[in-house]
């Protein structure tokens, strides 16, 4: 069953919804396609599905029925099946070894040489979909390093007939060039690129081109992404300059195999979590306003990760100044009597998190003294004059805009408090709520509203 919202804000999917790794497509019917990762296991990323996210306006979204299953892959766990090298684990990048210095030698034997062939559930990671010729062309990539593609008729599946590609890795991406030639990429600390032969599930491995982007250079980790915008060539992926993988990072070419100059952080999601560890996303351009799609993780865990979208500006000189995580997203600011629910919080600090209550509804939990959550943005011509704050628990909680004190409130008993804001004055921009819990017994904030 295709099942249906309405949203403007991040994440743009309701709770129960997790699609990370996000590749964004405007495909030949006008919509927007996205092709990502489906988060709903406790014990690892991704799962054995797909499920393809949709839509006509940036507000009405579609998450269709399931677009390929890893239990359909027929080589997965074949002890006949070919094996292709993936990363040589014995072999870490500087980047790697700093990260697990501490572990110490049985931790590094634990990350990167205890790599049996062991049977794995078929978890399908990080995807990616093109369009050519009347069909649509899933890449997709496995925890046994094996890749490959499936097709449909359908830009949302299901996607069948899927072909394994003679390559190993991860992260698969997919880039039609405006001739048409069409170019595929790959890799986990290394990256991989080479051009399909016009099928779209063949390449000659002697045309491979390795170290497309590298960690020392560009600050490469994984998640490669591919765009064009005039004629120069756009490499996304996962950037390790903030100390882990937490970035989208870019490099430019005007070669779609490079080589490539390294420009900078695009969104760093870091603050979204304590545990957050990796990013993985995509730019596209949706009705003339470019964005980035990436995803967020929750509950205090790297799982759980939510898929987020920000409008970003590509600068005469080619260039895209970072920018921040919002709970805006791709819409206007939360105004007057618009509810911010606990879980749209775009940054956390402290010990608190994003995650389910003890009736299933996401909030702000595991809050102590001294943490804060963010909201970016809200906005109100006359100025607020008064929140209402929706808990569970007891706590003390201060409520900021723009980092100036405008209100805070006593928390004795579950339900709403009222308070009343002083200093909001008459703003006509965008602001920055934060709240700063400075005492909690239990205290969970459920939401936020803001009344003028």
């Amino acid at each position: 069953m295709i099942e249906s919202y309405y949203n403007t804000h991040n994440p743009i999917l309701p709770p129960e919804h997790h699609v990370p790794d996000s590749e964004a497509h405007v495909m030949p019917d006008g919509k927007l396609y996205i092709y990502g990762s489906y988060d709903n296991r406790d014990d690892v990323y991704c799962s054995e599905e797909y499920h393809v996210v949709s839509t006509a306006d940036m507000q009405n979204w579609q998450v269709h029925e399931v677009s390929l299953r890893g239990e359909d892959i027929p080589w997965f766990n074949d002890p006949d099946a070919p094996k292709f090298p993936g990363i040589d684990w014995t072999h870490p990048t500087p980047f790697i070894r700093k990260m697990l210095a501490a572990k110490g030698a049985d931790g590094m034997k634990e990350q990167f040489e205890n790599q049996e062939n062991t049977v794995k559930p078929p978890i399908l990671f990080a995807p990616d979909c093109a369009y050519k010729d009347g069909k649509y062309y899933l890449y997709f990539c496995m925890p046994d390093d094996s890749e490959g593609v499936a097709v449909s008729d359908s830009p949302t599946g299901p996607f069948t007939g899927p072909v394994q590609l003679p390559v190993g890795g991860i992260d698969p991406a997919v880039f039609i060039d405006d001739d048409g030639s069409a170019y595929y990429y790959w890799g986990q600390l290394f990256s991989h690129g080479v051009k399909l032969n016009e099928d779209m599930v063949s390449f000659d491995p002697e045309n491979i081109v390795d170290d497309l982007v590298t960690e020392e250079e560009h600050f490469f980790h994984e998640g490669s992404s591919m765009r064009k915008i005039g004629d120069t060539y756009y490499y996304v992926y996962a950037n390790i300059e903030h100390g882990k993988p937490t970035s989208l990072g870019y490099a430019t070419g005007k070669s779609p195999l490079g080589p490539f100059t390294y420009r900078g952080v695009i969104i760093d999601n870091a603050p979204c979590d304590g545990a957050s560890w990796n990013n993985h996303g995509s730019i596209e351009c949706v009705n003339g306003r470019w964005y980035i799609f990436y995803h967020r993780c929750s509950r205090g865990r790297e799982l759980y990760r939510r898929l987020c979208i920000e409008p970003i500006t590509i600068l005469p000189d080619g260039t895209i100044p970072e920018v921040k995580m919002t709970s805006q997203g791709p819409g206007k600011p939360f105004g007057s009597a618009e509810t911010l629910w606990g879980y749209q919080a775009c940054e956390v600090h402290g010990k608190l998190f994003i995650a389910p209550d003890e009736t299933g509804s996401e909030c702000l939990t595991n809050i102590h003294g001294g943490d804060e959550a963010v909201f970016r943005y809200v906005k109100s011509e006359k100025g607020f004059h008064r929140a209402e704050l929706e808990c569970r628990g007891k706590g003390f909680v201060e409520l900021l805009l723009d980092d100036q004190k405008v209100g805070e409130a006593s928390i004795r008993d579950s339900g709403k408090t009222t308070i009343v804001l002083t200093g909001s004055g008459n703003f006509s921009t965008e602001q920055e709520l934060r709240l700063r819990m400075t005492e909690s017994d239990q205290l969970e904030i459920i939401s936020l509203t803001l009344f003028e």
